[in-house]
């Protein structure tokens, strides 16, 4: 027999046993004893007193100790720029476009104001007048610079003296409180795996603490040509952070944030900071002259590779090469020629061509200075006396004296096999300087010299025997170009 049901039916069954179900429930629960839970049971045991555990206390109380002394000397910086820009009012304002404007209307100057945000450390004081030191790009071209103390107080900043060649420039500013001047370190002291902390305001998040380590010393190739060596770090440093304080656990500021490397604008624990060490002269000259001056040797040089050691016969890759020297220059002066290693100058060993840059630029105008080189095969001093560094834009009037304006590689299997040649005697030319001599007498990039003057080049070795000899003003450049061959006069 079958039961048919009713919705009504279903409906009142369910509820039913609903019923049923909460009857049960009243009842077990009336008929189950409560027994309280001890304390203990519901919370972790305590961590236990380790020493590793009393350690990280210690180091965080460091931490907290850092942050109290050490950040009120660290201030954001606001910069504000006034940008012109000429042409007519595309798209401005919004009545134009749908209302057009009159035909004899003339094109105007638009002004827009760009503002950037970056960081900086209070060096110096005397009584009220504060200074403050940070990145040159975060200057920049500023019309107005706003200083911002630790607690938020906006005061107005003017710009000292800027440095392009290790990016820092000093700001000053009146207060008439008393305000904390950051104590420098040693960052010739350093090591990797120290402890250090930046402090700064990323992305305009002021007094902003990040930990980590030095990663690594003596990095080259900053941004801009930047001559400096720098303190890498993992401590978290963004946009923002640029001229903020790099400190170590006695809270001392041992570098000034400077660069990242990123693919996407943020920290990617590649952090790069300029050692105070290499800050200090800077600082002293902004406070005397409101510049700095640098030594000037008067060379084109590059740091060499295994093949260009072994074809200069070069005890090691430790140095710089002179590819060319300013005539009139210190270099030029003093006797050094072009194809001199150079491998320590003074007491100081070289080890690359950034190195001797940043070296040469910290020595005193005026200094007189003994540079080991070697000299086709041979190791010889020349003593030089260095000069005050000129601008950039006057260097490179003087490219018509750079002698011989160009740069040589030597002829290896892969480069003979890539352009075609039978036969692997020459230098092959890398790169001519722009209104150099060769340049004008029509050199260029990738020629194949295998003869000057009808003496054979075999090798860099010969080549830099031969461009060399002080007394002659003209020279016969044979070779191959394009799989053809060519001769080329230049004139000294």
């Amino acid at each position: 027999m079958k039961v048919r049901w009713s919705l009504p039916t279903i409906v009142s069954l369910s509820l039913s046993s609903l019923s049923m179900v909460g009857v049960l429930v009243l009842a077990l629960v009336s008929c189950t004893t409560t027994v309280p839970m001890e304390p203990s049971a519901l919370q972790p045991a305590p961590v236990p007193a380790t020493d590793g555990i009393a350690g990280l206390r210690e180091l965080q109380s460091s931490f907290h100790a850092l942050s109290d002394s050490v950040a009120p000397s660290v201030v954001r910086i606001d910069v504000r720029e006034q940008i012109t820009q000429d042409g007519p009012r595309e798209g401005l304002p919004f009545f134009d476009f749908f209302f057009g404007k009159p035909d004899d209307s003339e094109p105007e100057d638009r002004g827009f104001e760009r503002g950037g945000v970056g960081s900086g450390v209070i060096v110096s004081s005397d009584r009220r007048l504060y200074y403050v030191l940070t990145n040159d790009h975060v200057v920049g071209e500023a019309d107005v610079i706003t200083v911002v103390l630790n607690d938020g107080t906006e005061l107005d900043g003017e710009l000292v003296g800027r440095d392009s060649r290790k990016d820092l420039a000093m700001i000053s500013f009146h207060s008439d409180r008393d305000l904390p001047v950051a104590r420098l370190g040693d960052s010739d002291s350093l090591r990797v795996g120290d402890w250090v902390v930046a402090i700064g305001s990323p992305f305009g998040y002021q007094n902003t603490i990040t930990a980590g380590i030095v990663s690594a010393l003596g990095r080259r190739g900053g941004p801009d040509g930047n001559i400096s060596d720098f303190i890498q770090t993992d401590a978290s440093i963004n946009q923002g952070n640029s001229g903020g304080a790099l400190v170590n656990l006695d809270g001392e500021v041992i570098g000034i944030n400077t660069w990242i490397t990123s693919d996407s604008g943020g920290s990617i624990g590649l952090g790069f900071a300029v050692p105070i060490n290499n800050v200090v002269r800077s600082i002293s000259e902004f406070l005397d002259d409101g510049e700095v001056e640098y030594g000037w040797l008067g060379v084109s040089i590059q740091t060499v590779d295994a093949d260009q050691v072994e074809d200069l016969q070069l005890p090691g890759r430790s140095g710089a090469l002179v590819n060319s020297v300013f005539g009139d220059s210190p270099a030029d002066e003093n006797g050094l020629l072009a194809g001199d290693f150079i491998n320590r100058i003074g007491d100081t060993a070289i080890w690359d061509s950034d190195h001797l840059v940043l070296v040469v630029g910290e020595m005193p105008v005026g200094e007189s200075v003994e540079f080991s080189v070697f000299r086709q095969g041979e190791e010889l001093t020349v003593r030089v006396t260095l000069a005050a560094r000129q601008t950039d834009a006057t260097i490179r009037q003087l490219n018509r004296r750079l002698w011989p304006g160009m740069s040589v590689y030597p002829l290896t299997a892969d480069i003979i096999e890539e352009v075609g040649l039978d036969a692997g005697n020459g230098v092959i030319v890398s790169l001519v300087d722009q209104g150099t001599a060769t340049d004008i007498g029509g050199l260029r990039s990738f020629d194949i010299i295998t003869s000057i003057n009808g003496v054979a080049v075999n090798d860099l070795l010969s080549f830099y025997t031969i461009i060399a000899d002080p007394d002659l003003k003209e020279w016969q450049f044979a070779g191959v170009r394009d799989g053809e061959e060519f001769e080329v006069t230049v004139v000294r």
